[in-house]
């Protein structure tokens, strides 16, 4: 049936023919956008369906005595974290790709090293550094002959030291889409900018801030909501946020609905500030010119401008990675034969295997859900794929049962009917898998996959989609040929940000893990969590060891890729 239409003069007093309402269209990206949106945020509404359950007396005892405590916390410990991320990120990706100086070609891949070091193993190393009875204090009290009470030192288990703790863990989140945002800048823009007299800090505020903006609020976006979804760090420190109100709520009180509508509370607050962002860049776009692929211009720093860019990208490297390293490094050698034992490679083997296996899956699903989204861009496809990404927002354990409850049901409901139907049971066939657990992962962390590659795919002129379906090629063949190729290096972003995310994943893996079938992770957790960081320490450095090498290619292949633009 034809779509109603209407008539409407225009300014030259013609009528042209407009439709009532747009036609909806369902093609098959549509359809199978819409089948993997609803399938991997089933575990997240699921949780949001208890939201207006009556929880009785709980909720009303929360807001009356924690409420308001998680509440500033939580916003003061985004608001340090964002702020802290922001400024290293951008500032250090900035002058690592166009500006040259002592160094500049090492910190290009070394500043990325504090993706792989999960934040809790952070605070547990400084705590125990920075204690009265550790090395710092201790040398000072022997260098100055101060005793106890005669000097003020600053308490490390606080809200700025949670505040400093995940900013030396979460920039690079920042400074990696920063990074491959001003790799794949226009050249022309750039150099136009030196032309009028721009220097480069000045063509850094006016022309390459302003276009990598999607890119660097799409990692401040994922670092603040893994900053409110921390719970290893601030629970060590005694900082009471939204994530250990929902887990003290569940696991203390016992009450499931209470910390449900907690975990809602957070991620409706996060959808906010996504909503809040979009709204404010509103038709902005944002794209990339064919003089992307020409050599970028860059400022050679000499003297103190030098050593200052040095010292900009050597301190967070150092703080975020080299010391806690050399610390647990040291607490390793010391105790090798209790950490390295036989278990070890058991834990490395399960942990690599779920990491290669989940950033796979999550790459190519956040391809799928991008261009199909980028094909039909209507307010059913948008609302998919933002639903299908706020996984990330919620707490692990919350995901965890989300998933388990769905699954445990369908696992019943398949042996209730083989035993009906052939006197079989079946058991369950996917509760307590690896299938369950990937699937856990895919749920926690596909936003970081998606948010990376919308990116990327939103930075390709909507004209080439156009010249080659001129070229005869439909919609599978461009994405393949055309989109692919041009934001390669954003696809091995997103792969590498989800696997470093798995190997640290650790309440949704102690919940839907196999029987015996550990990770690091999990190892890293038990142990440290009783104090034991001595024994902990050799696997968590075997998580950064495992999480160097991709981190290490990633870099190398980002930068190889333009450099191979522009030799071609």
């Amino acid at each position: 049936m034809e779509k109603p239409i209407r008539y409407a003069p225009t300014p030259s007093g013609t009528l042209s023919r407009k439709p009532v309402f747009p036609r909806v269209r369902f093609s098959g990206w549509t359809v199978l956008v819409m089948a993997i949106a609803f399938l991997i945020s089933t575990p997240v509404l699921f949780v949001l369906s208890n939201i207006f359950t009556d929880s009785g007396e709980v909720w009303k005892h929360l807001a009356e005595t924690v409420l308001w405590r998680y509440i500033t916390n939580s916003f003061w410990l985004m608001m340090g974290v964002g702020c802290g991320v922001l400024v290293i990120g951008v500032g250090t990706a900035w002058l690592v790709t166009m500006c040259r100086f002592p160094g500049s070609r090492l910190f290009e891949w070394a500043l990325l090293l504090p993706l792989a070091a999960p934040a809790y193993v952070l605070a547990y190393t400084y705590t125990d550094f920075l204690e009265f009875s550790g090395p710092v204090q201790t040398a000072l009290r022997n260098l100055f002959g101060w005793g106890y009470g005669d000097y003020w030192f600053p308490n490390v288990r606080s809200l700025w030291g949670a505040i400093v703790m995940l900013t030396l863990v979460l920039y690079p989140y920042v400074y990696l889409l920063a990074r491959v945002a001003f790799l794949e800048q226009s050249v022309c823009a750039l150099e136009a900018s030196r032309t009028l007299g721009c220097g480069p800090w000045r063509s850094f505020a006016t022309v390459a801030l302003p276009l990598a903006r999607p890119s660097i609020v799409a990692g401040l976006a994922l670092a603040l909501m893994e900053t409110l979804n921390d719970f290893g760090t601030v629970q060590y420190f005694g900082v009471d946020t939204f994530t250990t109100g929902i887990y003290r709520t569940w696991f203390g009180l016992g009450e499931r609905v209470a910390a449900t509508q907690l975990a809602a509370f957070l991620l409706l607050f996060i959808l906010w500030l996504i909503l809040l962002e979009r709204w404010s860049r509103r038709r902005a776009r944002y794209y990339q010119s064919a003089a992307a692929h020409r050599r970028l211009p860059s400022y050679q720093l000499r003297g103190i401008r030098a050593i200052g860019a040095g010292l900009a990208c050597f301190v967070p490297l150092a703080l975020g990675f080299l010391l806690p390293a050399v610390i647990l490094l040291d607490m390793t050698l010391k105790n090798a034969e209790i950490t390295l034992d036989q278990r070890f490679w058991g834990f490395a083997r399960n942990s690599f295997i779920l990491a290669a296996l989940t950033a796979a899956l999550g790459v190519a699903i956040a391809i799928v859900m991008a261009y199909g989204l980028r094909l039909r861009s209507n307010a059913a496809m948008r609302l998919s794929a933002r639903v299908a990404s706020m996984g990330y927002a919620v707490p692990g354990s919350v995901i965890a049962v989300g998933i388990l409850i769905p699954i445990g049901g369908l696992d019943n409901a398949i042996d209730a009917w083989m035993r009906s139907r052939f006197g079989i049971s079946t058991g369950l066939l996917l509760s307590g898998t690896i299938t369950a657990l990937v699937f856990a992962y895919l749920v926690r962390f596909l936003a970081v996959s998606f948010s990376t590659v919308e990116a990327s795919l939103g930075k390709i002129k909507p004209s080439l989609d156009d010249a080659a379906r001129s070229l005869g090629c439909n919609s599978t063949s461009t994405l393949v040929k055309v989109h692919i190729p041009l934001m390669w290096g954003g696809l091995l972003t997103a792969g590498m940000m989800v696997f470093v995310d798995v190997m640290k994943e650790l309440p949704a893996t102690l919940i839907v893990r196999p029987f015996n079938f550990d990770t690091l992770a999990v190892r890293v957790y038990n142990l440290a969590s009783d104090e034991r960081l001595a024994e902990a320490a050799g696997p968590a450095l075997a998580i950064v060891a495992v999480g160097i090498i991709p981190v290490i290619l990633l870099s190398l292949r980002i930068t190889g890729s333009r450099r191979n633009q522009i030799d071609s």
